[in-house]
């Protein structure tokens, strides 16, 4: 894809979603279920789309809520539901619909005070610390479409376990929620807003002190305030606005905030590379004006909208590769962790960088590759199985210092503040360790590309079998594995893996998108890394073609 002319600069007025409309389409536009773009589809996290193209409207969280309501009683979870929102438009009607829902089914809810925002991990935390505490189970919903642009909503379920629904459950609620839609037999329970908010069990919550209060016992916050690490923080207009100064009153951490403004056009940001208004702390495009600062601070960092992601900035490297600083946190977390188990493992998606895997290797640990997506981390950080989890695409999450699980969904602001430990307690940034890895193991290319898609070739796709693929040689090497199944948990993964010795390459359809992404490393180089890149498409099209 050519770089956009205006990537990595100012939006332009132009380029600016037109809230009010927006938010008419949410409540005017009436979904077809008939089409199915138009109906609930969950993807890898949550039911995602905008209003004007009748992918995210008031039907559709109307009849989501309910379907999360009459799971909840299949399951007997009759416990507090925590709700969150982030900054997107859509957020705040979506929550105001959720509500009307919720409090006509008798649901307890917790929400921020203040009408506030609430990060996704934040969430998880005050899940699963209900949960410890009391004998009913509580649960929660994320109302966030992630970094997605300013256009787009999104809905999204976490079970008792605190993390991210399995297939199992967002295929019940999806379906389930399509079936209301469908069938327009006045299933939907729903009081008005003003009656919802009166309702006995719907309360605000003080979603920031305890979470707050509890990172000591998942970083070493005394260290990083001893070492005085200077700070540089871009909300990037996001859900976390309100924890950062907390957190550097709580800990008296030399944090400083450099961007704290809310508005839902995100008028402040730099676009992406297409162009694009889209909160992606990974992308440099998107977090040059962060970039711009790196020699001001000693770590610069910024989250999504929903702060499960997480970009940082250091002086030696500028803008981290998320691959990069996954396997620096890695490398320092198991072997600064005394209250780990010995046999705890690191858990990887399998489009992740395998200099993971080489640091995993030197550590003696156990490496559990996953298929693409968090919840397939959250059983294994809730029960300690697993003591680091992430993925690609910069989210991650840990475990207590004492090996107990903290969240089981994507926590962006314990790795934001884990690479300020990193230099307090080692004296060297994230990219200085990355650059000692690189003359150990040698200096691996990633890219991703993506390419258009129909629905039945995405269908495809997802539901290739290793033996549609006749090569035996990627870019000049043997194959050694063809995976449709992911190593570390036999779990489909949707796609497809190709591995050499020196390099990989992995074809997926997205989940939102019209669209497929091949991911690809290679650790000879350029040219090396082009010629996979070459051949992958042709053995990705011969497989469409077979099919």
């Amino acid at each position: 894809m050519a770089l956009h002319p205006q990537a990595g600069k100012p939006a332009l007025p132009s380029q600016l979603a037109d809230i009010p409309r927006l938010v008419a389409d949410y409540y005017l536009l009436k979904p077809d279920v008939s089409v199915r773009e138009q109906q609930v589809a969950f993807g890898t996290s949550g039911h995602r789309g905008t209003s004007a193209n009748k992918a995210f409207n008031e039907d559709h969280i109307l009849a989501v809520s309910q379907a999360i309501v009459e799971y909840r009683q299949s399951q007997g979870i009759d416990g507090p539901l925590f709700i969150g929102k982030d900054t997107h438009a859509l957020s705040e009607p979506a929550f105001c619909s959720a509500l009307e829902v919720f409090a006509a089914n008798g649901v307890k809810v917790r929400y921020q005070e203040g009408f506030g925002y609430t990060p996704t991990p934040v969430i998880s935390h005050a899940i699963l610390t209900y949960n410890e505490a009391n004998s009913d189970q509580a649960d929660g919903v994320v109302i966030t479409p992630s970094h997605n642009p300013p256009e787009d909503g999104g809905f999204k379920y976490n079970p008792p376990n605190g993390g991210p629904a399995d297939s199992d459950i967002t295929t019940w609620v999806q379906d389930r929620a399509n079936q209301i839609l469908a069938e327009d037999t006045g299933a939907i329970k729903r009081v008005p807003y003003e009656q919802a908010l009166a309702s006995d069990g719907i309360e605000s919550y003080d979603y920031i002190t305890p979470y707050v209060d509890d990172l000591e016992n998942v970083l070493d916050m005394q260290a990083i305030a001893k070492a005085k690490v200077k700070i540089g923080v871009d909300t990037l207009g996001g859900s976390g606005v309100a924890f950062w100064p907390a957190i550097a009153e709580r800990y008296g951490l030399d944090i400083e905030v450099v961007n704290d403004r809310i508005d839902p056009t995100f008028s402040f940001m730099t676009v992406d590379k297409d162009g694009k208004i889209r909160m992606d702390c990974s992308s440099p495009y998107a977090m040059a004006g962060l970039i711009a600062l790196k020699d001001k601070f000693d770590v610069a960092v910024g989250n999504d909208p929903d702060y499960d992601r997480h970009g940082i900035v250091t002086k030696s490297s500028g803008l981290l590769n998320p691959n990069h600083y996954l396997a620096v946190a890695i490398n320092y977390l198991y072997s600064n962790r005394e209250g780990w188990s010995a046999n705890a493992a690191i858990g990887k998606t399998l489009v992740s960088s395998s200099m993971i895997d080489r640091v995993a290797g030197k550590l003696g640990r156990e490496l559990k590759e996953v298929p693409v997506g968090f919840k397939w981390f959250v059983d294994g950080l809730f029960d300690g199985g697993i003591a680091f989890g992430g993925e690609e695409s910069a989210g991650a999450s840990f475990l207590r210092r004492d090996g107990k699980v903290w969240s089981t969904d994507k926590d962006g602001i314990i790795l934001a503040l884990l690479a300020a430990e990193i230099i307090a307690v080692t004296g060297k940034d994230p990219g200085e360790h990355y650059q000692a890895f690189v003359a150990e193991f040698g200096e691996p290319v990633y890219r991703r590309i993506d390419a258009p898609a129909t629905i039945e070739q995405k269908a495809v796709l997802s539901k290739l079998d290793p033996s549609m693929v006749e090569a035996e040689t990627l870019a000049g090497e043997p194959i050694i594995a063809k995976l449709t199944k992911a190593p570390g948990n036999d779990a489909a993964i949707g796609g497809l893996k190709v591995v050499t010795e020196n390099g990989w390459f992995a074809a997926r359809p997205s989940g939102t998108e019209a669209i497929y992404k091949i991911y690809m490393e290679s650790f000879k180089g350029e040219q090396h890394i082009q010629l996979i890149e070459q051949e992958a498409q042709k053995i990705v099209a011969d497989a469409l073609a077979k099919a």
